[in-house]
């Protein structure tokens, strides 16, 4: 009996006529650095001029299980930037200018209209945060997942100057923490929210679906903009494991954090999670972001300027706390 690879449930046409939907947004983000055309088997990316020792900065992540709770409710179209902005304000941490991106999209049956709607947001999101998406794969894998579900990954790669690295090492106690607003839950904690919202209590999500859905902020441009006038000493992403996790990534050994969680104010959503969760502060703030996306250590002689920059490009920015010694961190 003949059985065909169409049979064992993987249409290789359905990816192929992926690919050509798509070809238009893609290559929309492509920069003259980039020497192939979509299709090949690798993407080809040229070291822009003007370094003197370019030092390339990468950094993968996914959008976890915020990807459930967009199949729930029948909406992906903001996956995409949230998978950029998990990879791409990573390597923002370093003081990288992003340069390219790929992408790795994985279901039980590739759906063209799906598939193409998800790239289109990446290459939206690629050319809002100056990168080309040079390339990706979309592969089709019926047992491995389920009908209906999808899995998401982003790669970027990125260029500093070797002596413009940002890694902390110059953050002293009495440096000041700014804290870049969220624009809500972000890509983290969505087990616990898809518990609480919709097995425990369902009847709240209408209220907050919006919201739990609203892409991950790219900080490209705030960031750029203070790099050219403010010497940043320090970047936090703050993703899984909050701020008790991701501040101390970029603090010398011997120093901790002091926080001051009323310098900003914590949205609707978060007071209900926490009222349905019942979780104390310090559980809140392992686990969600809690309102601030990024935390920048600076000196306070800077703090001044680094606002007005921040104030320039429109972004909400707090002076949430300072860098202290000792090793236990303080949120009050």
């Amino acid at each position: 009996m003949k059985v065909s690879y169409a049979q064992a449930g993987v249409d290789v046409r359905r990816g192929q006529e992926a690919v050509q939907k798509m070809k238009a947004a893609v290559e929309a983000t492509y920069t003259p650095d980039v020497l192939a055309e979509l299709g090949s088997f690798a993407g080809f990316f040229r070291v822009p001029d003007g370094y003197d020792e370019p030092v390339l900065v990468s950094g993968t992540d996914g959008v976890g299980t915020k990807i459930l709770l967009a199949k729930e409710l029948g909406d992906f179209s903001g996956l995409g930037q949230d998978l950029v902005a998990m990879c791409v304000n990573d390597i923002l941490c370093h003081g990288a200018k992003p340069l390219f991106f790929l992408d790795y999209l994985a279901s039980a049956r590739l759906e063209p209209d799906v598939v193409v709607s998800l790239v289109e947001s990446i290459a939206r999101a690629c050319t809002h945060a100056g990168c080309a998406l040079i390339g990706g794969e979309s592969a089709e894998m019926p047992g491995v997942y389920a009908p209906g579900d999808v899995d998401m990954a982003g790669f970027c790669v990125g260029i500093v100057e070797r002596s413009k690295i940002i890694d902390g090492t110059t953050i002293e106690a009495g440096d000041v923490l700014i804290g870049l607003a969220s624009s809500g839950v972000h890509s983290n904690g969505y087990s616990l929210i898809r518990k609480l919202f919709l097995e425990l209590y369902p009847d709240e999500l209408a209220s907050f679906a919006e919201e739990l859905l609203r892409p991950t902020h790219l900080y490209t441009e705030p960031l750029a903009a203070l790099w050219k006038k403010v010497g940043v000493k320090g970047m936090a992403h703050i993703t899984g494991g909050g701020f008790f996790e991701n501040i101390p990534r970029m603090l010398p050994k011997g120093l901790s954090f002091d926080v001051d969680t009323r310098t900003w104010p914590r949205s609707a959503l978060y007071q209900k999670i926490a009222q349905l969760s019942q979780l104390d502060e310090e559980e809140l703030f392992s686990t969600f972001n809690m309102g601030i996306g990024m935390v920048i250590a600076l000196s306070p002689d800077e703090l001044e300027s680094a606002h007005q920059i921040l104030n320039e490009t429109g972004w909400e920015a707090y002076t949430i706390g300072v860098v202290v010694e000792g090793e236990e961190p303080c949120l009050r």
